[in-house]
């Protein structure tokens, strides 16, 4: 009699690793996202912050930082096209393993967001 076996269950199951975007077409694919899914306000916000991180990050040279920045940039750019996006909130697991200048920059990100809202009231 034949039993089950671990490759034909669905425990365990991982999808197959999405093809991460070279650096240039990923830019460019963030901006066009923006333009079309993100009102006007937080287009430009958006599209800065885009811009100052990816500047930031052209001369890394370490394989690890290079994959990971990809790596959640292509995800970010994967939500957005999306619409589930919006109101989310971030993972803890993600915040804990921030580091302070990263903390720092995502607070600076919170209050030009919250600045821009009480503009538009």
């Amino acid at each position: 009699m034949a039993t089950a076996t671990a490759a034909g269950s669905t425990v365990g199951f991982k999808p197959a690793p999405m093809a991460l975007l070279p650096p240039i077409p990923l830019y460019r694919r963030l901006l066009r996202t923006h333009r079309k899914r993100l009102p006007r306000e937080m287009r430009l916000l958006g599209d800065e912050y885009v811009k100052s991180e990816f500047r930031a990050h052209k001369d890394v040279e370490n394989p690890v930082h290079i994959i990971g920045f990809l790596t959640e940039w292509q995800m970010y750019a994967q939500k957005l096209e999306g619409d589930n996006w919006l109101e989310e909130k971030l993972d803890k697991g993600k915040i804990d393993k921030m580091s302070d200048q990263q903390l720092g920059q995502l607070h600076e990100l919170m209050q030009a967001i919250q600045k821009q809202g009480r503009e538009d009231e």
